[in-house]
């Protein structure tokens, strides 16, 4: 899976304000300092998540940046996706069959389809919140998965 910097920037940026306390409004050219980006590239990546939702701004002397609900109602994949990241890891373009290799799908297709799904279903199962508070990602993405679609027991009854 190929991330760009979009992805990979537009979530530092994010943790960065969620970093930061409740309520508090944010300068990009502060984030772009501590991150080590460019704000003329924050500001192309906040005017795309602040259409999505994700932010609010407010102009002229106070003004900023802050998160546009909890951090741990943010996901990650909410986040890349919101700035146009594609999360694709197989090089077919369009349709899986007639994007893909001479109209067929290519022998490690699947492979690469299943990693893309896998690292999807990752990205959706964490929180900016998780990120912020530097939690155990992993465990945190297996107990929200767990939670989503729990395993449900059949019992039998016999007569």
């Amino acid at each position: 899976m190929k991330l760009s910097t979009k992805g990979r920037y537009a979530v530092m940026a994010m943790a960065d304000i969620g970093s930061q306390p409740v309520g508090g409004r944010v300068a990009l050219a502060d984030v772009a300092e501590r991150q080590d980006i460019s704000q003329e590239y924050l500001e192309q990546l906040f005017a795309k998540l602040r259409r999505a939702g994700l932010v609010e701004s407010q102009r002229g002397p106070g003004g900023g940046y802050w998160l546009a609900r909890p951090a741990d109602a943010i996901y990650i994949a909410d986040i890349i996706s919101a700035v146009d990241e594609p999360m694709q890891v197989t090089r077919c373009q369009g349709d899986a069959i007639e994007g893909c290799v001479r109209g067929e799908k290519c022998v490690t297709h699947e492979l690469w389809a299943a990693l893309g799904r896998q690292v999807y279903g990752f990205l959706s199962a964490i929180t900016l919140g998780d990120v912020v508070s530097k939690r155990n990602l992993a465990l945190e993405a297996s107990i929200r998965r767990a939670k989503a679609h729990p395993v449900t027991t059949m019992t039998q009854s016999t007569n």
